[in-house]
């Protein structure tokens, strides 16, 4: 057991250390991903406010068609990518700061990443 609260207690701190200079910014709002061993999710966040503006989920009805054609995890997030910087592009949201909530930068949350700039979206 207390293997597992060492890794609980390093999985947070690695958390809080890519959160540190990713909220509260002064002109920036905040976009944060969550995977899961099914799933991948997005949401744009407004931290001032504390509201949540846009999100986008491989759960999206809007997002079957693609989700289904996709062969692997790493194309069903691309696709996540891509349909939340349209979202954000419909809002005039131009530049977000990336925050990856403790998730190493590769595999789908590089994927992500990357297809949210390819379509619009500066981070």
């Amino acid at each position: 057991m207390s293997n597992h609260r060492k890794d609980i207690r390093r999985r947070e701190r690695r958390r809080n250390r890519s959160k540190k200079t990713s909220r509260y910014h002064s002109t920036r709002l905040r976009m944060v991903v969550y995977r899961s061993l099914k799933h991948f999710e997005a949401q744009i966040i407004d931290d001032f406010k504390g509201l949540t503006l846009l999100s986008a989920s491989s759960k999206d009805k809007d997002l079957n068609k693609i989700i289904n054609k996709a062969t692997s995890k790493i194309e069903v997030s691309k696709a996540v990518g891509v349909a939340l910087a349209k979202k954000a592009t419909k809002e005039s949201i131009n530049s977000v700061v990336f925050d990856r909530n403790g998730y190493p930068y590769h595999g789908r949350v590089k994927a992500f990443a990357e297809a949210a700039r390819e379509s619009g979206l500066e981070l």
